[in-house]
């Protein structure tokens, strides 16, 4: 269903579950990364009114689920850690050229969204079936479906305001040049490194 190429090798869970700390570190932040990115959807395309409501709702739900992680750390005796760069982002965002008309500008970002959510669903998939820790398997297990939800908004944003056909083009590049990205990632605790 989300059309990844290359699937995470699930040893990426023995990984997390010898540091849950990080994980729900680099989590809580992944979390604000998506409300920020809604909000600056919405500040970058104020005309776009159905994509504005959507992520109105999208910087409550994202804020929801980073206090849903902060708790959590908090429950487990810890402090939210400090924020880091991540790989996988900074990666994908080398994949479209930069400029282009506002238009353009939009897809691009919508499709990128669409596939941040994606792996995270994805991801979030491997941890419910495989943690140890029964209470945080059946969390990321409620947050997988959300992530799921978020990327088909994503890229149906992208095929309402872009070429259907060019949008679609673009998507099977962009998962491709993703694939080849995760080939060195998956050996950290991180959502998506």
């Amino acid at each position: 269903m989300l059309g990844l190429k290359l699937p995470t090798d699930p040893r990426w869970v023995n990984i997390v579950e010898k540091n849950i700390e990080e994980i729900l570190t680099d989590h809580a932040y992944c979390e604000q990364k998506a409300a920020s990115t809604a909000i600056s959807l919405i500040v970058g395309f104020p005309e776009y009114t159905e994509l504005v409501q959507e992520m109105i709702d999208l910087v409550e739900e994202e804020m929801s689920h980073f206090k849903m992680v902060h708790d959590l750390i908090l429950e487990r005796g810890w402090t939210l850690g400090r924020d880091r760069k991540d790989e996988y982002v900074l990666a994908l965002l080398k994949f479209f050229p930069k400029g282009g008309s506002r238009t353009t500008q939009l897809v691009h970002r919508l499709l990128y969204a669409a596939l941040i959510e994606a792996r995270s669903c994805e991801r979030f998939r491997l941890l419910s079936e495989d943690l140890e820790d029964k209470k945080l398997a059946k969390f990321y297990r409620k947050l997988m479906i959300s992530e799921a939800n978020h990327y088909t908004m994503f890229l149906n944003f992208a095929r309402q305001y872009g070429d259907r056909k060019e949008v679609d083009q673009k998507w099977q590049q962009l998962l491709e040049y993703e694939a080849e990205i995760m080939k060195d990632l998956g050996k950290k605790e991180t959502v998506h490194g």
